[in-house]
């Protein structure tokens, strides 16, 4: 069994239909990675499975459950977290305090702390800063930690990558890579050596439809596909 699968999902947003029966598979383990061109729908796809915006039509199950009418506060305590675009970090806060904020009993696992603050060194050196004094990439270390900050079996990442640095984006990629050995990532990416590098299994979403699921290796050789499906040539 899948541990999130999509079957048919269609989400209107007002009277636009923006998805259109999307289906995929997510399995335990490794990086699922997300693929299209901009306005594609991939945003909207993470946005309806955390039901942020509710799915009109097909369903979203998640260890067999479907949670698509969900509350989202329901699906994140079954053991989804959501790393939006805009980071979902609180500026007046500092990082303990949003740190904080993500956990159940307002209190940390020291040993889970201790592994998160070495995945993001940089949060220990600002640990009493304002998050809203961080850089960007630190902004973005933040939000991934308050994601995992607590034992989560799913986490949905929307575009990390987006205007960071090289050497913050290699970083980040190291990060990925060790917390996919625990936790399963549903990640949105347009940096393709990016999501290249981290992919285990992927799918392409174009105009609101999947045109293309595979392995991210089967797709990582074949440039004629990327090419005809990402618009690169």
């Amino acid at each position: 069994m899948s541990l999130l699968s999509l079957t048919n999902m269609q989400t209107q947003i007002g009277e636009y239909h923006v998805l259109h029966d999307v289906s995929f598979d997510v399995s335990e383990g490794g990086v699922f990675v997300l693929l299209g061109r901009n306005g594609a729908g991939k945003t909207t796809t993470l946005r309806s499975i955390m039901n942020m915006w509710t799915p009109s039509k097909g369903s979203v199950k998640f260890r067999g459950k479907d949670i698509s009418q969900m509350h989202t506060s329901d699906i994140a305590r079954m053991g989804v977290a959501f790393v939006p675009e805009d980071m979902g970090i609180f500026g007046g806060l500092t990082v303990e305090e949003n740190l904080v904020l993500a956990t159940a009993s307002g209190s940390f696992d020291p040993q889970r702390l201790e592994r998160i603050l070495e995945l993001f060194p940089a949060l220990k050196i600002f640990w009493n800063k304002q998050a809203m004094k961080l850089s960007g990439g630190q902004k973005q270390m933040l939000s991934v930690a308050r994601a995992i900050i607590e034992p989560r079996d799913l986490i949905l990442i929307d575009e990390p990558t987006k205007g960071l640095a090289p050497a913050i984006i290699s970083g980040m990629r190291d990060a990925f890579a060790e917390i996919a050995q625990n936790t399963t990532i549903l990640l949105v990416e347009q940096n393709l050596p990016f999501a290249l590098s981290l992919g285990r299994d992927m799918a392409v979403i174009d105009d609101g439809h999947v045109v293309h699921t595979g392995s991210m290796k089967a797709f990582a050789e074949d440039n004629e596909l990327q090419n005809t499906l990402l618009g690169l040539a």
